[in-house]
């Protein structure tokens, strides 16, 4: 899923390496996305997203995701719509539901068979009596 028509992005100055360039040029960005007002996915999904990436979204209802990473602010943008792309495509994703199922006849065997063996294993570890 594709969101970046809907991002807004905030630059700052950002740490690390870079030397004076870190000093003067704004690399880092933050994305931003405001998921309650989005027309690209539905309430449902809606729902899915503030409750999956809940930790992510901030106190506005904004999505919020920052690169600082390059020491260019075009490829810190790039970054940051990977990432937010990312992370709402696997946001909606629902999960399988898992079906319970009995150990098959061969797994029941093995064990049985590894038992056996620990028993005889610790049998021999006796004493030998005349």
């Amino acid at each position: 899923m594709d969101i970046s028509a809907e991002l807004t992005f905030k630059t700052a100055r950002s740490g690390g390496k870079g030397g004076q360039n870190v000093n003067k040029v704004e690399t880092m960005v933050e994305g931003y996305w405001d998921v309650a007002e989005s027309a690209l996915v539905d309430a449902e999904a809606k729902q899915l997203l503030l409750y999956k990436l809940a930790n992510k979204i901030n106190s506005q209802g904004l999505l919020q995701v920052k690169s600082q990473a390059d020491r260019s602010q075009l490829s810190n943008k790039m970054d940051v719509i990977k990432k937010m792309n990312e992370l709402v495509t696997k946001a909606l994703i629902i999960p399988k539901k898992r079906k319970a199922t009995k150990p098959g006849k061969a797994a029941r065997e093995k064990r049985i068979d590894n038992k056996k063996k620990a028993g005889e294993i610790k049998q021999n570890r006796k004493k030998i009596t005349l």
